[in-house]
C-alpha cells in the first residue's frame, strides 16, 4: 500500500512538471524532450511534400508513360491543347465521385483540352483500374504509373490530384482532392 502511494506521488509530480512546461518555457523537461525555445520545429508532412514540388507558374516535369491502349504518352514542353493530368486509383471514393465530371469535360472540350487519367498503378491493381475505366466510360487516355514515378514528380500526397498545364507546358493549378464540378470547369475555361 505504501509503495502505491509513492508511485502515485511520482506520477503527480511528473504530471505537474509536464503541465508547467507546456507553455513552451525553457525547463529541464523541455530539454529532455528535445523541444527548446531556440530550436526550429519539424516541418509538417504537407510542408515536406510541397518542398521541391513543381508549383503553379513553373514548367511541368517531363515524363512518358504507357497507356492502357498500348501507346506511349508524353508530358512536358509545349502542347497543342491545355492538359489536365488526373492522378487516381480505382479504390479512391473521391476519384469515383469526379469520374463522370471528367468524362463530361473531355467530351465538352475535346477540341481544346486533353485529359490524361494517370492511374498510380503501384497503389492499385491493374484489373481493378481497367474495370474502373470501363465502368465510367473513359474515352481519354489512361496512363499507367506503375512505379509511381510521375506521381512522385508532383509530390503526390492524395487521390485525386489534378494538375492543369497550359499549352506552353507551364503548370497553372494543382488541385488536391475533389472540388465542385463548376469550379473545375471554370479553371479549365480560364486556360482555353
Amino acid at each position: 500500500m505504501n509503495r502505491n502511494r509513492w508511485i502515485l506521488a511520482a506520477l503527480l509530480v511528473l504530471l505537474a512538471i509536464a503541465l508547467l512546461d507546456r507553455g513552451g518555457q525553457d525547463g529541464w523537461f523541455s530539454s529532455l524532450s528535445g523541444d527548446s525555445k531556440g530550436s526550429e520545429k519539424e516541418p509538417s508532412l504537407s510542408a515536406m511534400a510541397a518542398e521541391g514540388a513543381p508549383k503553379p507558374g513553373t514548367a511541368a516535369p517531363a515524363f512518358s508513360l504507357p497507356g492502357l491502349d498500348g501507346k506511349t504518352y508524353e508530358v512536358g514542353g509545349k502542347r497543342d491543347k491545355v492538359l489536365l493530368l488526373n492522378f487516381w486509383a480505382s479504390w479512391c471514393d473521391p476519384c469515383k465521385e469526379e469520374a463522370p465530371e471528367l468524362k463530361a469535360l473531355a467530351e465538352k472540350y475535346k477540341d481544346s483540352l486533353d485529359i490524361y487519367a494517370v492511374n498510380v498503378t503501384l497503389y492499385d491493381k491493374l484489373d481493378e483500374a481497367k474495370a474502373f475505366v470501363k465502368e465510367y466510360g473513359y474515352t481519354f487516355p489512361v496512363l499507367l504509373d506503375e512505379k509511381e514515378e510521375a506521381y512522385r514528380m508532383f509530390n503526390g500526397i492524395a487521390f485525386p490530384t489534378n494538375v492543369l498545364i497550359d499549352e506552353q507546358g507551364v503548370i497553372r493549378d494543382i488541385i488536391v482532392g475533389v472540388i465542385p464540378p463548376e469550379e473545375l470547369e471554370a479553371k479549365i475555361k480560364n486556360l482555353i
